[in-house]
């Protein structure tokens, strides 16, 4: 069954998603997990696209936008269906995709902007509610 993470963050700031699945994707990777990143809309993949070629100088993740070539071990989404991927969801959308149950893990991040608690208060009942091992990490 699928275990879900909530990484809550103690800041409001919108950039501090991207920040967060960056560091979630960098250190999921180097333990040898293929990953799919399931950004809010496209502006936001591409940023987070960005931001992964220049995240930590000392290392490199080889990552794509989904249906891009190179997107084995590390691709962007926003809602498309994940091809192959079925290790590592880190959803950055505040609605629970239909393909979460596909995944070994989900990690969902949480920040302390008002939309975002609503929404993953949500989320956490929906995943309890059928069962789901739920773990909490405040970051």
């Amino acid at each position: 069954m699928t275990r879900v993470g909530f990484y809550v963050v103690q800041a409001a700031a919108a950039g501090q998603r991207l920040q967060v699945a960056a560091r979630l994707a960098d250190k999921a990777y180097r333990q040898g997990h293929n990953i799919y990143i399931n950004a809010a809309d496209k502006p936001q993949a591409q940023a987070l696209d960005e931001l992964l070629w220049d995240f930590r100088p000392t290392s490199f993740l080889p990552h794509a936008l989904a249906g891009e070539p190179h997107a084995d071990q590390i691709a962007i989404g926003w809602g498309q269906d994940p091809g192959r991927h079925s290790d590592l969801l880190i959803n950055l959308q505040l609605d629970i995709p239909a393909f979460f149950s596909r995944f070994a893990r989900v990690a969902e991040v949480v920040t302390q902007d008002e939309a975002s608690l609503a929404a993953l208060r949500n989320s956490w009942r929906f995943y309890k509610e059928r069962g789901y091992h739920l773990e909490k990490h405040d970051l």
